[in-house]
């Protein structure tokens, strides 16, 4: 296994946050319970809270960098963390974000063995809790296995058809860990939205390794409303339309409507809750195909130029999810 430097933490943590009051202190005390937590630096970027997070983050042993509400962007943001960071890899994830296990940084950091993996990404699960939506429950099929994808002529990789690409870029850091000297070469793009799937195309295009790895997962859920899903659709609509040239639909109503009323038929929950989570996935479904439909218009009929203004006109910032609040 890799070793830090002397007197330098092995990996650096980063965690951008404003009003994390409610989830912080579980993303905290479960980065702490680190099997590794002797080699790690927790590095806090603050972007204005005013909730008591800040009193909260005086009771440990954190590095808390303050920036300007108007200056934060996801991919800068965390560019500027990379920076003061100290650590020989870095490790990214958000406020609401709770390790699931005690080794899940060890679990990543083995992968760095291979001097070629650029970087490491593990899973997103949600409890199987009544406040949480029951279709997203974990609840695992059969044991994970880490995953490394590779070109090793990266022209095999960017002669690939867009929806190819993006198929082996579902990059979330929400959950990575990167060497932070190849991250320092490829550095995350100033975006507010998908800084981190691009930066896994970017490193494939480069020849570099990266690596899934489910068995290091966090627990992450959002509560999505109407208005929160359908933004959250078109913004996803228009990264895989600008970035890799194709529209990705919902499935068909007529196929995921039935299997939804199935799927929670089958829940062993209460009767009333069947009810309000069918509700709720509906009007998911219904959100996804609202989105899609003004998307594919706007797209067919006024291409980059008008899909670029309906984001703007759509979405706006992007949207931010409302998390479950830590028990």
């Amino acid at each position: 296994m890799e070793t830090a430097p002397e007197n330098n933490p092995l990996i650096s943590v980063i965690i951008p946050v404003k009003n994390g009051i409610d989830t912080l202190q579980s993303c905290l005390d479960g980065v702490f319970r680190q099997t590794l937590r002797d080699k790690i630096e927790v590095i806090v970027i603050d972007s204005g809270s005013t909730d008591g997070t800040l009193e909260l983050l005086k009771n440990y042993p954190v590095r808390v960098h303050h920036l300007p509400p108007k200056e934060f962007n996801h991919g800068e943001t965390r560019n500027l963390g990379v920076q003061l960071s100290k650590g020989t890899f870095v490790l990214m994830t958000v406020q609401d974000a709770t390790p699931a296990k005690d080794n899940w940084i060890e679990l990543m950091l083995v992968h760095f063995d291979n001097p070629e993996v650029a970087g490491v990404c593990g899973q997103q699960i949600v409890r199987a809790d009544s406040d949480k939506n029951p279709l997203q429950w974990f609840a695992p099929a059969s044991e994970a296995k880490p995953e490394l994808i590779q070109f090793k002529d990266p022209s095999q990789f960017t002669s690939l058809p867009g929806k190819k690409q993006h198929n082996y870029c579902n990059w979330d850091d929400v959950n990575a860990m990167y060497r932070k000297s190849l991250k320092e070469k490829i550095p995350f793009k100033k975006l507010m939205f998908s800084e981190d799937s691009l930066w896994a195309k970017d490193a494939l295009s480069l020849g570099y390794a990266i690596v899934f790895d489910s068995r290091a997962p966090v627990y992450h859920y959002h509560h999505q409303q109407f208005k929160f899903y359908f933004k959250r659709t078109y913004i996803i609509l228009y990264q895989n339309y600008k970035f890799y040239d194709y529209i990705k639909f919902p499935k068909n109503p007529l196929i995921t409507v039935p299997q939804i009323v199935v799927r929670i038929a089958r829940k062993k929950i209460p009767v009333k809750q069947k009810f309000h989570w069918l509700f709720y996935n509906l009007t998911l479904v219904f959100a996804a195909w609202s989105a899609a439909l003004i998307f594919s218009v706007v797209a067919g009929t006024r291409g980059m130029k008008g899909v670029e203004a309906s984001q703007n006109y759509f979405v706006g910032y992007p949207p931010q999810g409302v998390p479950a609040k830590t028990k």
